[in-house]
Parts: C-alpha cells; structure tokens; sequence
C-alpha cells in the first residue's frame, strides 16, 4: 500500500512537470502530419513555440510551411498527429482558435475603402465596439496618418501592415504570419519588420512568421524552424544558428595545395578547400595577419586573404542540399 503512494505521487509529479512544460509552449505539436491523396505535404512535425518570442519559419516555396500554419490556425485539418494551443490539446485546443490571429496567403482587403473602413467591417463581424480601437489598431501597425486614402492606391507594404491589422482585431495572444514580407520592396520590408518588433516588444505577443530568406528572419526572430520537403530538418535558437555561421579567415590563390602544407606545418588543422582556388580557415581568426606574413616568408603567392562571415542563406542552402 505504501509503495502504491509513492508511484501515484510519481506519476502525478510528472504529470504537473509535463503540464508545465506545455503551458511554457503557444505551439507545440507531435507529430503533425497532412496528406493530400499520396502526397504528403507535412510529414510528422514536432514544433515548440514559446510564449512571447518571433519564431522563424524558413522554407523554400513548397515545402509545406502554408499548410502547417493553416492547420495550426484551423484552416486546414490534420491528417494525424496532435497540436497543443497554449497548453491545451483536442476539442480544448480548437476553443483556443480565438485566441489566435492570422494572415495566410495574401489579406482579404476592400480596395474601393479606407483602412479604417476595413478594420471596422471585420470589427463588425466580430462584435467589437470599443471606441477608439480601430485609431488604435492602425497606430499599432503605422497606419494612423492614411486617412481616408483607399486601399486601391496603397503600396504592397502598406496592404502587408493593413492585413497585420486585421489580424490584430480581437486582440490574439498568437500572431501567425505566413510570408508577409514576400514581393516586398526594401522599405516595405523594413516596416513590416518593425511593426513585428514593436507587437512582440510592447504588447508580448508571441509571433510565428514564415519566409523563404532567412536574412530576413534572422534580422527579428528568436527562434528557427527549418522545413524542407514537407519534414521539420532543424529546430533551433538565433544564438544557435550564428554559431553555426561563423566567421573564418577565407584565402584565394592560383596553389592551394602548397598553401595546404604550409598552413598544416603552422598547426592549422581546421580548414577546407572550398573551390581549387579557395581556402576557407576556421580557426586563429585574429591571427589573419601573422597567417599572412608566415604564408608569404613560405613563398605563398596569394591574391586575397580576408575574415569573412558566413551567409545565413548559404547555411540554409547547405541544409536543404
């Protein structure tokens, strides 16, 4: 009988851990999958949200990042697997929906009005009749000074940050964008970027975003999900991810293969040929001059010898073969 306790109050422990564990996640799913017919679009994904960061969703075109977020928004129903909403799962994740605010695809606009008459068409719908909150929205996504200028005759970036704005009404502790910076120029991407920034900073809210250019994502997001042929390849953190971008001392010369000795002879062991012409050196990245000097007192002839840093995008491309 005594030992029947403990293993309750084992179990119940876990249990507690398990349930704080989720509550920490606005996304956490196992083993998401969605097939149409034979073709399996996401295949048994496991992703981890946390609460208050600007998770990264990197992919190429096709790799199953739209159809992950529709079925995390309800648009789309799994195939098998679970999703857990902010600790919740089942019927009691899908009461989570309305806590969730979402652009999929491009925003669903009326050209012929205003911004302001936009958001209070939808505030309609959803029953919202608070003064001043439609003034509010549209400060909150740099909005406030379009007047009554018609959505017809807004730029790409002005319609992205409107479509945020619509996703914004109801207040969501969930923000789930997919590929809204996509066809932008680079002013409108810089201000869609800051309109994240500033809902993640000032309001907390938590934000999923979706994107083909991890240059891009790095510039905002806490955390990396990286998906590719319909199957999550890496979860990772930004830290994470500049550490595997790191910098290196990168040499070009006509012979490489001499270089190589010479540079072994140095004890230089960590370093690779990249191309019969490139030297990439992954280590004593300060020693760059001295390199140098030894390398030319060896009779090296180089053309270039430089610190450069790695591209994100070159990473991801690596990743994805």
């Amino acid at each position: 009988m005594f030992c029947e306790k403990i293993i309750k109050c084992k179990k119940g422990k876990e249990i507690q851990g398990k349930e704080r564990k989720e509550m920490e996640y606005a996304v956490n799913t196992n083993l998401l999958t969605k097939k149409f017919g034979q073709h399996t679009a996401v295949n048994q994904i496991n992703l981890h949200v946390k609460r208050g960061e600007i998770y990264g969703f990197i992919g190429r075109n096709g790799a199953g990042k739209t159809t992950c977020m529709k079925m995390l928004c309800g648009l789309a129903t799994p195939t098998s697997g679970e999703i857990s909403l902010f600790g919740k799962q089942g019927a009691q994740a899908k009461e989570m929906y309305e806590r969730i605010g979402n652009l999929i695809e491009n925003p669903g606009l009326y050209p012929n009005m205003s911004a302001g008459e936009n958001l209070k068409c939808k505030c309609l719908a959803l029953g919202i009749h608070k003064k001043g909150y439609i003034e509010d929205i549209l400060e909150q996504v740099g909005l406030q000074e379009a007047g009554k200028k018609k959505v017809k005759n807004f730029s790409l970036g002005m319609k992205q940050r409107l479509g945020i704005g619509m996703a914004l009404l109801g207040e969501p502790d969930l923000l789930i964008l997919d590929e809204p910076i996509n066809g932008l120029d680079p002013q409108g991407i810089v201000e869609v970027r800051e309109t994240l920034k500033n809902l993640n900073q000032k309001k907390g809210m938590t934000i999923m975003i979706s994107s083909h250019i991890l240059e891009e994502l790095h510039k905002v997001a806490d955390t990396f999900g990286i998906i590719h042929n319909g199957e999550l390849i890496q979860e990772l953190s930004k830290e994470e991810l500049e550490e595997k971008c790191n910098n290196y001392i990168e040499i070009t010369a006509e012979h490489t293969e001499y270089i190589c000795t010479v540079l072994e002879s140095m004890g230089i062991k960590n370093y690779k040929v990249v191309s019969p012409n490139v030297i990439q050196i992954y280590e004593r990245l300060e020693e760059s001059g001295q390199i140098n000097v030894e390398l030319t007192k060896k009779d090296c002839v180089i053309d270039t010898i430089r610190v450069a840093h790695e591209k994100l995008e070159n990473y991801f491309l690596e990743l994805t073969k």
